[in-house]
């Protein structure tokens, strides 16, 4: 499947476009992509990125600029349901990511980890190294730097020879950094995986798999940290649910 074809295929919520594609063909387009050395640029939409990216062009264009752009969140598969529009299923971005770090040990494909606090990103980098050997780990660095580092980080990437970059830093700030340096980076597939290293490494939990199924991540994290992420999901979840329904009258009337 070519990216023009993906790109046809393509459904829009929101002004934000998705691909109906499975994990599977997630993974196979990828795998493709690093065998050729074609630069492939992926993202993961879930509620809260595509309710900022109405209020944040930059952000917006780093997402519509992307390669592949899969559903992450389960309410984005409920709502291009719901709208006509509907996805084959979820694909998770701490899954894919793990699916790729298998593929990396299968394949001797190298992987630059970008983000997190020290402590995290080593935590992690050890435990694949336990699992998969030290031969796919090109390089990893904390996500702590200020903007004018920002040419430095991408030329270290770009010298690791990485064949994949997972970037965990904060949204939009991941986003529009990899849609600014990826041509300066050159690795093949390079994808913003969010909190993904917390997870890995063991310092977060994730929430069981039946609420991943129903939908209810989101209200795990805020029972693990009501004080921070209460307003995020209060107004973050309403201003979803009134853009999809917007967008249903749209389609009725």
């Amino acid at each position: 499947m070519t990216s023009t074809t993906l790109k046809k295929n393509r459904i829009t919520l929101s002004g934000i476009p998705i691909d109906p594609l499975t994990m599977q063909q997630t993974l196979n387009r990828i795998d493709r992509s690093i065998e050729r050395r074609e630069m492939l640029h992926h993202v993961v939409v879930n509620a809260a990125k595509l309710v900022n990216a109405q209020k944040d062009p930059e952000l917006k264009a780093s997402i519509v600029n992307c390669d592949i752009i899969n559903a992450d969140g389960q309410a984005i598969v409920w709502a291009a349901r719901l709208l006509n529009q509907p996805l084959p299923e979820r694909v998770a971005g701490i899954d894919l990511m793990e699916n790729l770090v298998k593929l990396a040990a299968e394949k001797k494909y190298k992987i630059f980890f970008l983000g997190a606090k020290e402590e995290v990103i080593q935590r992690m980098v050890a435990k694949y190294r336990a699992l998969y050997g030290d031969e796919i780990i090109a390089g990893a660095r904390n996500g702590y730097f200020k903007k004018e580092e920002e040419p430095q980080v991408a030329r270290q990437i770009a010298e690791s020879k990485a064949d994949i970059l997972f970037v965990a830093i904060t949204s939009p700030k991941k986003e529009i950094f990899l849609d600014t340096y990826k041509e300066l980076i050159k690795t093949p597939f390079i994808m913003g995986v969010g909190g993904s290293f917390d997870v890995v490494s063991g310092l977060v939990k994730r929430a069981p798999l039946w609420m991943q199924h129903m939908g209810l991540e989101w209200f795990y994290r805020l029972a693990q940290e009501p004080g921070r992420m209460w307003k995020r999901y209060l107004y973050g979840n309403s201003e979803f649910i009134y853009l999809i329904l917007k967008e249903k009258l749209k389609q009725l009337f």
